[in-house]
Order: C-alpha cells, then structure tokens, then sequence
C-alpha cells in the first residue's frame, strides 16, 4: 500500500506497512466470513473501482445500492461487469439510495455501508434520523488510524469529520467510541492525548478545561484500561523529547494510540497536513452507529480507501482474533 504522495524534499514515497498489516488481517478474517458492505449511490468510477478492489482483495462482499442504470454506466466506464455485482436497484435520487441503504444495514441484509458518488450530508442525514436511522446508544463519531512514516505505530485521530464544535458530553462520546474500537483491534490498554493549543489549563482556552474534565472522568473509570491524558500541546503529546523539555511525567508522550481534538476545524486540518505534508495515509470510519460506515472522499487515495473498508471489516466482526 503506498501514496500517491512523496515527502517534501525527498521526493521518496512512503510505505505504509501498519495499513498493510490491518488490510491483511481483515482479509484473514473474511475467510471465515465475509461482510456484507453496501456500497450507497456508486454511480461514478471511483465508486465502482473500489467495489471491485474489495471484491478482489477478499475482504468483503461489496453490495451496490443505487440506480441500475447509473451503477451500469459507471461501471461500463470503470471497464469492470456490474453482473459481477449483487445491485439493489433504487430511484435516481442519491437521498433515495441513502434511505434504502440504511434500511438494509438496520435489518441486517448489510453489516456496514461505504459512500459511493453521493454527498456526505445526504448519507449522514438518513444515518442519523431519529425514525428510519441507525443511531446507537453513543453519538456519532468519526476516527481515523494514521499510518505516519515518523509515528511507530498506528494513531488514532478524533473527530476530524462529524462533530463541528464537540461540548464535553459529545467529547465523552467521541473518545467512548474511539476507545472501543482500538480495544476491537487489540489495544488493549490504549493510551490517549487530549490535545489543545497549550498543556496548561487555562479558563480562556474551553479544550484545556474539556481536557482537564476527561483526564478526571477516566480516573474515575470511565474508560478501564485506559490512560487518558492531557492537556496536551501537539509537541509533547507526539514527542516524549518535547514533554521531557517542559518537564512532563507523562506516560502518553510520545506513545499514544489516540489523540482527542479539541473540534473539527483543528482536526481536519490536522488530518490533512498528516496526509499532504506528512506522507501519512489513513483508514477512516464513522462509529457510534449500528454498523460501521465509511464515508470516502473524492480526494482519497485508492488506498485509503481500501483501508477503510478493512477497517469497517474488523469493526463489524464481534470478536477480535
């Protein structure tokens, strides 16, 4: 799995071998049996590549759920066999598809839904109605897990998509959910960074006192297993160097499996700049619904892509291993 990118001035393009490694595993657990994943309004070629890339991969069973003749067109332009496909033939409307889709996923036919051509909105508005949707127990949320060329593991990042402007209840929620997968995926003990402008509690900065509020709700068990951290500036949560500089005990520094963004505005530009500047590539999946969801962007690398769809794989498994 590589990126389409090169690092600034070297003009090397990175490797991605801990995706390589969660593409790999979900492809062993399919084995046993494969997901369902319904792939909503796949009516452009990106859409149809990546179905026909999971199918082929042996991760998953791809489901398209959209217009017949439209998923046809593209997939004769993609010079791939929609016959290839199951098609659950829906209206021309992309909202009409979303409903469909989740219908499917909320009785079963389906374990977990990808975007295909449609806008984000459109999905989520279906997803998150309080009648027709998939809303679980939690909030909804998004994480993605960053394959970093500098970072010796993957890390987590959360929520750069869903929630603009998080208050601390959204914030327990969103980490809940976080936390929940990676213990899915094996991590046990996760250790977590509460990231702000600065590691210092301060009443005029709201994520520092949200960060504060966290640390002590996981002390009080919250989370067990977990270690939550922070405030953190993104220096000392990322290098244990830079903590040890500011005189830091910290048992996350250098070390976490997740950060926690204080909202959306420092976390999408976060995520991009892991991607655009850091020759990062990523899995990335919405959480907190009754079955996994991917929402992919026109943007994203056939990679990423596939990574999430493994990661959506894995999600939906009840058992780890």
């Amino acid at each position: 799995m590589t990126s389409a990118l090169a690092l600034p001035d070297t003009g090397v393009v990175p490797t991605h071998p801990r995706l390589d490694a969660l593409v790999a595993r979900a492809r062993e657990r399919a084995k046993a049996a494969r997901v369902r994943i319904g792939l909503v309004h796949p009516c452009d070629t990106a859409a149809i590549d990546a179905a026909s890339r999971i199918a082929d991969a042996g991760l998953a069973q791809p489901v398209l759920i959209g217009p017949r003749e439209a998923i046809a067109r593209a997939a004769g332009a993609a010079g791939i066999d929609a016959g290839n496909f199951e098609i659950i033939d829906c209206s021309d409307t992309a909202a009409e598809s979303a409903v469909r889709a989740t219908a499917l996923a909320r009785s079963g036919v389906v374990g977990a839904l990808m975007k295909g051509s449609l806008h984000t909105d459109e999905l989520m508005s279906a997803v998150v109605d309080k009648h027709i949707g998939l809303r679980g127990e939690t909030r909804i949320s998004h994480v993605f897990l960053f394959d970093l060329p500098r970072y010796p593991k993957l890390l987590g990042l959360t929520d750069c998509v869903v929630n603009i402007a998080p208050s601390l209840d959204a914030k327990r929620d969103i980490l809940g959910n976080a936390i929940g997968l990676l213990r899915k995926l094996g991590t046990a003990k996760p250790k977590v960074g509460i990231v702000a402008a600065v590691e210092t509690v301060n009443p005029a900065i709201p994520a520092t006192v949200d960060a504060q509020a966290l640390v002590a709700l996981a002390r009080a068990g919250a989370w067990p297993g977990a270690l939550v951290e922070g405030p953190f500036g993104f220096d000392n949560v990322i290098s244990a160097e830079a903590a040890r500089i500011k005189k830091m005990a910290s048992g996350v520094s250098g070390d976490a499996d997740l950060l926690l963004v204080p909202d959306l505005n420092a976390g999408n530009m976060l995520y991009k700049s892991f991607t655009y500047i850091g020759g990062g590539e990523c899995a990335g999946l919405v959480l907190g619904a009754r079955v996994p969801i991917v929402l992919t962007s026109r943007a994203d690398s056939l990679p990423s892509r596939i990574a999430s769809a493994a990661l959506a794989v894995l999600a939906a498994s009840e058992e780890d291993g």
